[in-house]
This record gives C-alpha cells, sequence and structure tokens, in this order.
C-alpha cells in the first residue's frame, strides 16, 4: 500500500476509478430503482412497505463497511504510519454516518407499518444508534484540535475501539429478542429471500457500494490538495 503513499500517484489512480465508479452508480441505481419498484412483488405480510428494505439494507450494510474503512485506515496509520491512513478515515467517516442515518430513518419508516412502532431500544436499533454516535464523536474528534495529527491520532483511538460494536449489530438478533428478523441473504445454507427480491436488493447495494466509492476518492482528493494547500501557506508565512 505504501505505493499509494504519494498523494500524486494516489491522485492518478483516483482518475482512472472516477469514470468507472460514475458508470457502475448510473447504471446499478437505475437499474436498481426499477427492479425495487416494478420488477419485485410485494411481500405476503408487509404489502408494498417491504420496498423501503431495498434502501434500509444496503445502507445498513454500508454503515458496518464504511466504519471498516474507518477503522482499518486507523489500524494502518498507527502500525505502518501510512501518510494517507488518516486522510483515508476522515474522508470515510462522514458517507458512513450519512448511510447510517438513512439506515435509521427507513428503518423507523418500515418498523411503524410492519411492527406498529417507529422505535424500539433492542439490540439492533440500539447498536446500530451507538454506530451513529460512533461516527459524529470520530468526526467531532477531527474538529475539536487544530493540530490535524493529534487530532486524527485521537480519533483513531475511538474507531478502534467502537470496532466491538460490529458484531454487536450482525449477531444482536442470535443474541437477544429483537423484532428485527435473522440473518436471511448471509447464511452459510444460502439466502432465505426470494430471487424476486434478492436482485434489486443486490443493485442497490451495489449502487451505494459505487456512491461510496465515488464520494471517497472525491473527499480524499479534496483533503490531499487542502494539506497541500495548508503546507504552501505555512511555508510563506516561515519563509
Amino acid at each position: 500500500m505504501h505505493r499509494f503513499a504519494n498523494p500524486a500517484q494516489f491522485n492518478r489512480l483516483a482518475d482512472r476509478i472516477l469514470p468507472w465508479a460514475k458508470l457502475v452508480l448510473a447504471a446499478s441505481l437505475v437499474y436498481g430503482i426499477y427492479l425495487a419498484f416494478l420488477g419485485s412483488p410485494p411481500d405476503q405480510y408487509q404489502g408494498e412497505s417491504v420496498r423501503i428494505m431495498y434502501v434500509h439494507v444496503p445502507a445498513a450494510w454500508m454503515a458496518m463497511f464504511c466504519y471498516l474503512v474507518v477503522a482499518g485506515a486507523s489500524f494502518t496509520e498507527f502500525v505502518w504510519r501510512h501518510p494517507l491512513a488518516i486522510l483515508a478515515g476522515k474522508a470515510a467517516a462522514p458517507i458512513g454516518a450519512t448511510f447510517t442515518a438513512l439506515a435509521l430513518i427507513t428503518g423507523a419508516l418500515w418498523g411503524k407499518p410492519t411492527w406498529g412502532t417507529y422505535w424500539q431500544w433492542d439490540g439492533r436499533m440500539t447498536s446500530v444508534l451507538v454506530l451513529f454516535f460512533l461516527y459524529l464523536g470520530y468526526m467531532a474528534i477531527w474538529r475539536s484540535m487544530d493540530e490535524e495529527d493529534k487530532a486524527g491520532r485521537a480519533a483513531s483511538i475511538l474507531a478502534l475501539v467502537g470496532v466491538i460494536n460490529l458484531p454487536i449489530i450482525k449477531f444482536s438478533v442470535e443474541w437477544w429478542n429483537t423484532l428485527h428478523q435473522p440473518a436471511s441473504v448471509f447464511r452459510l445454507d444460502g439466502p432465505t429471500i426470494s430471487a424476486d427480491m434478492l436482485w434489486p436488493l443486490f443493485m442497490m447495494a451495489i449502487a451505494f457500494k459505487a456512491y461510496f466509492v465515488l464520494v471517497f476518492l472525491y473527499r480524499m482528493k479534496l483533503e490531499i490538495n487542502r494539506r497541500k494547500l495548508s503546507v504552501l501557506r505555512m511555508s510563506r508565512v516561515t519563509g
């Protein structure tokens, strides 16, 4: 990974990936929305409200994936001192917070017609809310210190400690009584969900992943350019 420690080389790689990310995002999002609203049937018990699943579930997946990116970047910075690792965590955190908020909001909207309540303090909902607060805490630490290296390392410690919340989110439906159903997609014995619902779910998941790649790379380029500008300003002041 140290090949990409050079900001110029990273920018060149990002410029090659960005057009493909845009293409994948556009194609998968259009096709996924078509399948979600026109190409899949209503649920036998939930009716049309099940279509919220095609946003809620991929958003929840991305909320955890983005946190893994933040934690992985934090670990990389601590162990290998990769110069762009801290910036990667900083770039990924707001995207993850957005996906987490989307998962919480759509979950509440889905829960009202399905369970009769917008919110229940069960293991899954509470642990996802904790994940949202971890994102907010991570970003708040970045903003609370003037010296970016210290802010990044302090935020990285929080990100690494917060990793313990991810298995709680994943296995909460098995450890405690919860309104959420057990896993129906990623199972050792294969998915239990209908293929008519599985395909739009995966297409929306691909679209959300492409969106992450697109915004993440743009945010990384922005952070790199911002640091270059900061260095130039400091050199002028000291010079």
